[in-house]
């Protein structure tokens, strides 16, 4: 049996939260390796709704579900969601919820800077979900965060405050704030400590002894490759790598651990936020997958832009992760269309591209060169094998395999997780 690794090979809300729902059921283990609460994930198992952004989505089916050292955690975020999650009547306890205690702390600071920021940068925000994310990973990698295990020993902090509090206490008073309530945040993490610290455990260890057992593990990734800091779309990305080799370095096991990559790719592309979309559709097709794909961010709300599918982008995303196979989402929201376009390379500056530049102006100028299919007028809705599908649709599929240079390994068509046509079992590769 395979260990999973699934990522996002697009921007992100590709409809990860479904396919890791139904792998997740048939895994031991599931791991988040990187990201925060700024990853909205939405579950529909038997008519009821979840809406998750910081617990692993195997939660809910009751598999042991563990937050990796490569997330940043906002310890009052993951108090409010286990207790919305009990509230829909899923059972969270320390046997199937660990949390890594080397995992660095997302503090009340850190969403102050964030606001900051962006509300100063006029036209070069980025457009983060100003959850803090970002500031948070900055003070891991400056060597100041506090950290989950730091919970159980707050009378010796000081020494790390004072860190801490020298250099944010900087900025903002360039930005006219006071400094830090040192004792207010201390009293805030008193309190809150008891809550996650009985989650708290070196998660490395506990997955080395399930991994023995020969358990099968799933690695659930945030966000999407686009949005990785190294290989996104720079600057307009989230604050970590979000390919699939962070699987590794963020949950504490090795490389070799990661098994089958499946990238999760939705049948057209949305992003959210500010940055470079070269198949951004602002006119009525636009306007209608949005509108039939419920395209608004599952953390923010904010409305998604919409636009045809990008397989230049896609073929890249997989290249750079490794993608073994994919799991195409949302076929359904093109039912209907006449005509369909694949965005098969890029104009620039005369010159035909088949891979998007690094350097952010060039991504914005970057014309798309599409390719045009005809529709299909039955429905992919609920479908669960090839037979189910109009034959249009099934040569849709088969192009965008073809241009990403990736096969298909399950299709989803709808939020339903028994919806799904499986062409290759990841589990089994």
């Amino acid at each position: 049996m395979a260990n999973v690794t699934v990522i996002g090979a697009q921007w992100g809300d590709e409809g990860k939260g479904k396919i890791v729902d139904w792998l997740a059921s048939r895994a031991d283990a599931v791991v988040r390796f990187q990201g925060g609460h700024n990853a909205g994930h939405t579950l529909v198992v038997d008519g009821t709704t979840y809406k998750i952004s910081l617990v692993p989505s195997g939660i809910v089916t009751g598999t042991l579900s563990i937050i990796g050292n490569g997330v940043v955690l906002d310890p009052w975020a993951l108090k409010a969601e286990v207790e919305k999650l009990e509230g829909q009547g899923v059972t969270i306890t320390d046997d199937n919820l660990a949390v890594a205690d080397n995992c660095p702390l997302i503090l009340p600071l850190h969403r102050d800077l964030d606001g900051l920021r962006e509300a100063a940068a006029g036209s070069g925000k980025i457009g983060t979900t100003g959850r803090g994310i970002g500031p948070a990973y900055e003070d891991k990698v400056g060597r100041r965060a506090i950290r989950v295990c730091d919970l159980a020993h707050l009378d010796a902090l000081e020494p790390q405050l004072d860190r801490l509090c020298a250099h944010h206490d900087a900025l903002r008073a360039g930005f006219e704030q006071e400094p830090v309530d040192r004792e207010a945040l201390l009293a805030e993490l008193r309190e809150i400590a008891p809550f996650v610290l009985k989650y708290a455990q070196p998660v490395w260890k506990r997955l080395k002894k399930v991994r023995k057992a020969g358990a099968k593990v799933l690695f659930e990734g945030a966000q999407g490759v686009l949005l990785d800091v190294d290989h996104g779309t720079y600057p307009f990305v989230t604050s970590s790598n979000t390919v699939s080799g962070s699987a590794a370095s963020g949950s504490g096991l090795g490389p070799n651990a990661t098994g089958f990559v499946l990238g999760i790719v939705k049948a057209y592309t949305t992003r959210v936020g500010s940055g470079p979309f070269p198949t951004e559709l602002e006119d009525e097709i636009g306007q209608t997958l949005g509108e039939r794909g419920h395209e608004f961010g599952v953390v923010t709300g904010r409305k998604r832009r919409v636009g045809w599918f990008d397989a230049v982008l896609v073929r890249q995303t997989c290249a750079i992760s490794g993608v073994t196979g994919i799991a195409l989402t949302k076929i359904d929201v093109l039912d209907g269309f006449e005509k369909v376009k694949i965005c098969t390379g890029y104009r620039l500056n005369g010159k035909v591209y088949d891979y998007l530049p690094s350097h952010a102006a060039e991504q914005a100028a970057c014309e798309p060169i599409y390719e045009e299919m005809d529709g299909w007028q039955g429905t992919t809705a609920g479908a669960r094998s090839w037979a189910d599908l109009p034959a249009q649709a099934i040569k849709y599929i088969q192009r965008i395999q073809e241009l990403i240079e990736t096969p298909v390994a399950l299709v989803s068509t709808s939020p339903e997780r028994e919806d799904t046509i499986l062409v290759r079992d990841p589990f089994e590769d």
